[in-house]
């Protein structure tokens, strides 16, 4: 168990060095800062007790959207299930539609499994945290749909403790 958290933590640490690597320098291109962001995701699922692959890919879930990152170099640094959850949690800008955008994005997630609906509904929490202490109305309007778009195509059966998490948080902010 002991050599199992210290990989753990050695495989966490890699991805936030490597986040901050690759992260772009300015946040013009992001609804919020990046890095800070993604720290977040990682660190609610690691206190939380989710695998090393979750973790990781909620650290990574951005750098596909925003770097010149290679969903390749991910495999090749973390493992393949990271690099599906990362590209499953990766907007299709070939779609124009912002809401067909998003919900195209939570049914990629639900197809590479709950691993990946679970890092979107962390990405999710965080940021309806982040809109909440800036008063964005319009960040938390994006939350409701992206949260709205999860409850709705999710599996019924697929219950984890971070579904619910979401659920409370979104009532609130209603």
């Amino acid at each position: 168990m002991l050599i199992y958290i210290i990989l753990m933590d050695i495989s966490f640490e890699k991805s936030i060095i490597f986040l901050a690597k690759y992260a772009p320098k300015s946040d013009q291109d992001t609804r919020k800062p990046m890095i800070p962001h993604d720290i977040r995701v990682g660190v609610y699922l690691y206190e939380h007790g989710y695998s090393q692959d979750i973790i990781v890919a909620g650290v990574l879930h951005d750098m596909l959207e925003f770097t010149e990152v290679t969903e390749d170099t991910i495999k090749q640094n973390f493992g393949n299930h990271v690099a599906k959850i990362v590209r499953a949690c990766t907007k299709n800008r070939s779609t124009e539609n912002s809401k067909e955008r998003e919900k195209d994005l939570v049914q990629r997630c639900i197809n590479i499994g709950v691993d990946a609906l679970v890092v979107k509904a962390a990405d999710t929490l965080d940021s309806f945290k982040y809109y909440t202490k800036t008063q964005s109305e319009k960040g938390l309007d994006y939350c409701r749909q992206n949260s709205g778009f999860i409850f709705e195509l999710k599996p019924k059966d697929w219950d984890d403790p971070i579904f619910d998490e979401l659920k409370k948080f979104n009532r609130t902010q209603i």
